[in-house]
């Protein structure tokens, strides 16, 4: 358990990614000297509890703003979803031991066959993790490897074997300290190495960032600082419009640009055809018609706006679910398009077995009473002279291969999120994410955000600029260019799939090896 605690800080907001190599090398020792398979099970979910504990401890702070449900109940559930995930790494720390049986063979060979397979096993079981259940891809154990906002470390790598081959290649890195120290000279060579392995993973984790390379659209995005306790409060909702408002007034009347507005900070509905009492509820807007064109005034006549709402799924006259929903507006107030957020957050915007868990008291996080529904998956929007824009709201953007529709690739990707609610851990961690999928998929990323963090990332996973957590904040400039399509925007997750292939046969062949020469 400490050992994956301890892995868990080489996640953002620490980012000590030294500790994650360590923890994972204190890991493989500890499973090498193992005797039976039940032990080496037990190992890899001691390590998954402590490591998905610490990593996950944000989930808690989105307890303490909600009322349905005692705050103390929040630390229950971290540790109840670590319960849970804990049982990837011990798959795949089992499975890996199966295959090189080091309790048969304790040595060299059967060291660096486990490693090995252990590199393949993790980058399957957290392939799986990701869609199994609806999937929680969170923090894939990779992303350590992420450089600072100004380089990308060995995340460089991902546009040929993604995020889930990035975990695979840290725990063979962290397998080779064990390996050398295992040679016939290792007493020796082992320091060296080790020596020359930091230095190039230090090197590597700080390689200077490419040149920017600007597009030709024009953007205007806004982080308004609105608080999450004020989110969801009628008195509040004009308020927190006109800080949007005030911070995304166009500096020239005939600034052609794209205003991106966060999710969740706008109050008013933007649809026709909702009851009349619904519109009347909120502050200002008893009108969407109303509401439509005085955003348009906002972003002036030249603009467009994309900004995050909820949009309702009506029978008759009673509202039946909801769409967390972007809608995109233009300058005289019309709607252009939508798009629905396809990947919901069960227990977030949806309560899985309503049936069974209400009556018990327990509710989702999100504020209301309404189920939030899928929307039908990735998909490009082609605003024409404002380029295509493929948009992925708030959670969506963790999910590596996902997030782009591939018959059709936009030039950049829109990601308003709300992590108000995600306290100190949960916004760094989620801005890390988008930025893999900015480097795998060759594409940028904005994200707008009620509080943070809001940024530009460039095709190259750099963030260009950023707003900090808590402060009210304006990026104006110039979309960074896509990059053509590559490798993993072709392929996807057979990528990293192929290099768990490729592993596991290279350390069969070391097991086989290893036992001729026995």
């Amino acid at each position: 358990m400490a050992a994956g605690a301890l892995a868990a800080c080489g996640f953002q907001p620490l980012a000590l990614w030294p500790l994650t190599l360590i923890a994972i090398a204190w890991l493989i020792e500890l499973a090498v000297r193992a005797r039976t398979g039940r032990q080496v099970f037990l190992l890899g979910w001691c390590f998954g509890l402590g490591h998905f504990t610490l990593g996950n401890n944000w989930i808690a702070t989105a307890f303490t703003y909600q009322a349905n449900m005692p705050a103390w109940l929040g630390m229950i559930a971290v540790v109840l979803l670590a319960l849970y995930l804990a049982l990837f790494p011990a798959v795949a720390m089992l499975a890996g031991w199966l295959v090189a049986r080091p309790d048969r063979h304790p040595d060299g060979r059967s060291f660096a066959a486990f490693a090995i397979a252990l590199g393949a096993t993790w980058i399957v079981t957290e392939w799986v993790r990701a869609w199994l259940f609806t999937g929680f891809a969170w923090n894939p154990l990779g992303i350590a490897l992420l450089g600072g906002f100004e380089s990308r470390g060995l995340a460089v790598l991902t546009p040929w074997i993604g995020t889930y081959g990035l975990s695979g290649v840290l725990v063979l890195l962290s397998g080779v300290p064990g390996m050398m120290a295992r040679l016939s000279a290792g007493k020796v060579l082992a320091p060296i190495g080790v020596a020359v392995l930091a230095a190039g993973l230090g090197l590597a984790m700080h390689a200077p960032a490419p040149p920017q390379r600007e597009g030709a659209v024009r953007y205007t995005l806004v982080q308004p600082d609105v608080r999450q306790e004020f989110i969801d409060d009628p008195r509040y909702f004009e308020r927190n419009f006109q800080r949007l408002a005030l911070l995304s007034l166009p500096r020239n009347r005939g600034d052609r640009r794209v205003v991106f507005w966060p999710e969740s900070g706008l109050g008013d509905f933007l649809r026709d055809g909702y009851p009349s009492y619904l519109y009347r509820i909120y502050t200002y807007a008893s009108d969407p018609v109303i509401a439509r064109q005085r955003l348009g005034r906002v972003v002036g006549p030249y603009g467009l706006l994309m900004t995050g709402a909820v949009d309702l799924v009506m029978d008759g006259d009673e509202e039946k679910a909801a769409r967390n929903s972007v809608t995109a507006i233009d300058g005289s107030g019309a709607i252009l398009a939508g798009y629905s957020k396809a990947h919901l957050v069960p227990y977030g915007e949806y309560l899985p077995m309503r049936w069974l868990l209400e009556p018990i008291g327990l509710s989702r996080l999100v504020a209301g009473q309404l189920d939030f529904v899928p929307g039908p998956g990735a998909r490009t929007i082609d605003f024409g002279a404002y380029g295509k824009a493929g948009v992925q709201i708030c959670y969506e953007i963790i999910f590596s291969g996902q997030v782009v529709d591939p018959a059709n690739r936009p030039d950049y990707i829109f990601n308003p999120s709300n992590d108000g609610w995600f306290g100190a851990w949960g916004p760094p961690q989620h801005l890390a994410q988008a930025r893999l999928r900015a480097i795998e998929e060759g594409l940028p990323v904005l994200r707008s955000t009620t509080t943070g963090i809001s940024a530009v990332i460039d095709a190259d996973g750099i963030v260009r600029a950023f707003v900090p957590r808590h402060r009210a904040g304006r990026l104006d400039g110039m979309i960074p260019q896509a990059h053509a399509p590559t490798l993993f925007a072709r392929l996807g997750n057979v990528l990293p799939l192929a290099l768990a292939a490729l592993l596991m046969a290279v350390a069969l062949c070391v097991v086989a090896l290893g036992r001729r020469r026995v």
